[in-house]
């Protein structure tokens, strides 16, 4: 396995509960060598199915938060559009933040840190050859790419690359929001609260520990910062207030109040992406099906994982067709997922702001 995210630990756990050997293989020297992101809402017959295959799904009911299901919209003059809040016992969508996760699902794995991978090569006389960053090498029966959007894995499968979807998201934080911003701790809730306007939209997040993210989202050239100094947060800070002139000053203060800047593009692959089997190497969630961050993928990703591990366990003697099964599961699903989000994002991020209105009103009447 190559990725130490939510796919590759899902089918890491999974097989390590049917007792079968797994090599998890992650770039990262160490768990918290970066910031492992914002909260994900694992659904119920996705992410929660995964975690329950992989036997850890009451550790994530106890870790989770079923009051981050809240979702407040507001209009551009701070007009409370709409006011979801999770009814009693709701369980269908519950957040846990991403570090929360990837802690819960390395329990018993042995993972291998800092082995970046350079270059998987099928059909060699050992097996598939995995080389690695430091020159190192080394032959498995299987290799299985959930090493994301830029995967190192896929070139051995797909010549396919990741473009660029025309949206933007630039993130920035807030900390111990319920003290030092009691007001924006009310805006957001328990959940999230998100403004759209033409082309462009802002969204909060609540996460765990009064920790907020905060998401700028607008259409513009990938070049769109040229002449701003990315690490100079005052400079993009400005860009964006400029960017969302004449917006209420709720929602502008979350952009105000907010520490460093980081710039996220949102690629994607193509919508129907697949590729002829290979044997020994197969791909899960980004690197095999990368779509817009609706709140899909990762739980995709994860019940891939958890899939592909069950087949595996269960055919020991003809791996290879056990892993064509899967892939032709996978794409007919992912293709379907990653047709309605590459939609959802051209409703999210549209001329005509109401079109977000109604896509969350399906969702929510869903």
């Amino acid at each position: 396995m190559v990725g130490g995210g939510p796919a590759g630990l899902t089918f890491a756990r999974v097989l390590h509960r049917h007792d079968h050997p797994v090599t998890v293989l992650e770039r990262d020297p160490a768990p918290d060598a970066r910031p492992p992101g914002g909260t994900l809402d694992l659904h119920e017959k996705l992410g929660q199915l995964a975690l329950d295959k992989a036997g850890a799904l009451a550790e994530f009911h106890a870790l989770s938060r079923p009051e981050g299901q809240a979702m407040r919209i507001l209009d551009t003059d701070g007009t409370v559009l709409r006011d979801w809040r999770p009814r009693l016992g709701e369980r269908a969508n519950p957040e846990i933040d991403r570090g929360q996760l990837r802690d819960l699902l390395l329990g018993p794995l042995d993972v291998q840190w800092g082995r970046g991978v350079a270059e998987v090569v099928p059909g060699t006389r050992d097996g598939v050859l995995v080389r690695f960053a430091d020159g190192g090498e080394e032959a498995f029966d299987l290799v299985v790419g959930a090493d994301g959007a830029w995967s190192r894995v896929r070139p051995a499968v797909s010549s396919a690359t990741p473009h660029y979807t025309g949206v933007t998201l630039v993130e920035t934080s807030l900390d111990d929001v319920d003290t030092r911003h009691p007001d924006l701790a009310r805006l957001i809730g328990d959940g999230s609260v998100a403004v759209y306007g033409v082309n462009r939209g802002l969204v909060a997040q609540r996460n765990s520990g009064g920790h907020v993210k905060v998401y700028a989202q607008f259409r513009a050239p990938l070049d769109w910062h040229l002449g701003l100094d990315p690490a100079d947060a005052e400079a993009v800070r400005a860009h964006l207030l400029a960017l969302f002139d004449g917006w209420a000053d709720p929602a502008l203060d979350l952009l105000r109040r907010g520490g460093a800047f980081v710039h996220r593009p949102l690629y994607v692959l193509p919508v129907s992406h697949t590729w002829a089997h290979v044997p020994g190497v197969t791909l899960l969630g980004d690197a095999a099906h990368l779509m817009p961050p609706l709140g899909v993928g990762a739980n995709l990703a994860m019940l891939e994982g958890a899939e592909l591990a069950e087949a595996v366990a269960a055919a020991p003697g003809d791996l290879d067709e056990a892993v064509r099964a899967f892939e032709e599961r996978m794409w007919a699903r992912a293709g379907r997922w990653a047709k309605m989000t590459v939609a959802g994002l051209e409703r999210l991020v549209s001329p005509d702001p109401t079109d977000a209105l109604a896509l969350f009103d399906e969702i929510q009447g869903s």
